[in-house]
């Protein structure tokens, strides 16, 4: 993305969006029209991205199991991008979905469309028989080859620091266990995210660092801003001021293991034992067989039980290249602060109206 693209999102210009369809690998049908249509990325869904959109010809309603919209396999590969003033485009990918439910009235349409990324076709694929991590090298290979086992010319992409690949601790799953709860579980162990991107790539990252991390985009208000209005709301609700991590491995003949990390900072208002009480999170995985694991990984998730649950919706011009892990600078009502982006709807219709949900504010000076 340009910053001719970036610069021109804060003014006047003219949006464009395009739907593809693809068969085995084939393009089937390009350009499909459609009236209304949004992609909403959230990192707390287990598909990071989701597709909902309408095409009004009822004529493109699937019969047929080949039929482009048809939900045996296809998939929509959806872009939204600006034609600037010479006519040139730029484009930004929004995600490739496999089509989970076409419906619509056969005669009237409009045909209504779901669609989700390709963590559902490793959660779809349940473990047949028992598996393992024994014989990996590392928590990198692990998860490429259970997803290659569903997806086998699958992308994976290590973007850690680094490009970081830790040993893995043996573990054992049952036949008919989520193969995704799997990977990402490796991926907690590694103290990092898995999830498919714009790009149609499973990306690894580590937790991004709002106070010291690279700002994606600035959200203003005033002249020349980009913020039309805000609302803000911070519920209690799913803050933790501890976490308590166990780890039990039968696998590795290891004895059960846990730590307990609490938020001990005394100027924070979620400090343990002080007017916001004590809240503790659980969270275990096989994968920790030893008390380091725990309190690493306890540390790791600390970050996202203390932080309050800021929700701001924001409309403004959309910025379509917004990751649900890019961190964003919010100038408003007087402050300057930063945040982490949970989730983003993004429209492809200029009458769409664009939302963001951010978690962990914090304040800059100005």
């Amino acid at each position: 993305m340009s910053s001719k693209f970036l610069q021109t999102l804060s003014s006047s210009h003219v949006m464009v969006a395009k739907v593809d369809a693809f068969y085995a690998g084939a393009l089937t049908r390009t350009n499909i029209p459609f009236s209304d249509g949004s992609v909403t990325v959230d990192r707390g869904s287990k598909t990071r991205r989701s597709l909902a959109l309408t095409v009004s010809d009822p004529g493109l309603l699937p019969w047929n199991p080949t039929d482009p919209l048809a939900a045996y396999g296809q998939t929509l590969v959806v872009s939204r991008g600006i034609r600037f003033s010479d006519g040139s485009e730029e484009w930004v990918p929004l995600g490739t979905f496999r089509i989970n439910e076409p419906s619509g009235d056969v005669h009237t349409g409009p045909v209504s469309i779901t669609g989700t990324t390709a963590e559902a076709d490793v959660i779809d694929d349940k473990f047949r028989a028992p598996a393992t991590t024994r014989g990996q090298a590392g928590c990198v290979d692990a998860m490429t080859t259970l997803i290659r086992e569903t997806l086998p010319s699958a992308t994976i992409v290590n973007l850690t620091a680094g490009a970081r690949n830790p040993s893995v601790a043996v573990a054992n799953w049952d036949a008919g266990s989520d193969r995704w709860d799997a990977v990402t579980q490796i991926a907690q162990a590694m103290q990092a995210e898995i999830y498919v991107d714009a790009q149609n790539r499973f990306v690894i990252r580590d937790l991004p660092d709002i106070i010291n991390g690279t700002v994606s985009w600035d959200i203003g208000e005033g002249e020349g801003g980009n913020l039309i209005s805000a609302s803000r709301s911070m519920p209690r609700t799913g803050v933790y001021n501890g976490v308590l991590a166990s780890g039990e491995n039968a696998a590795s003949g290891a004895a059960p293991v846990s730590a307990l990390v609490v938020d001990d900072d005394p100027t924070s208002p979620t400090r343990w034992g002080g007017p916001f009480g004590r809240v503790t999170k659980t969270i275990s995985s096989a994968l920790w067989i030893s008390a380091a694991d725990c309190q690493a990984n306890a540390e790791y998730a600390l970050f996202d039980a203390t932080a309050p649950n800021v929700q701001t919706s924001i409309s403004s011009l959309p910025n379509p290249a917004l990751e649900g892990n890019d961190i964003v600078r919010l100038f408003y009502a007087g402050r300057k602060e930063r945040y982490l982006v949970q989730a983003v709807s993004i429209p492809l219709t200029p009458e769409g109206s664009f939302s963001l949900t951010l978690r962990g504010g914090k304040e800059e000076a100005s």
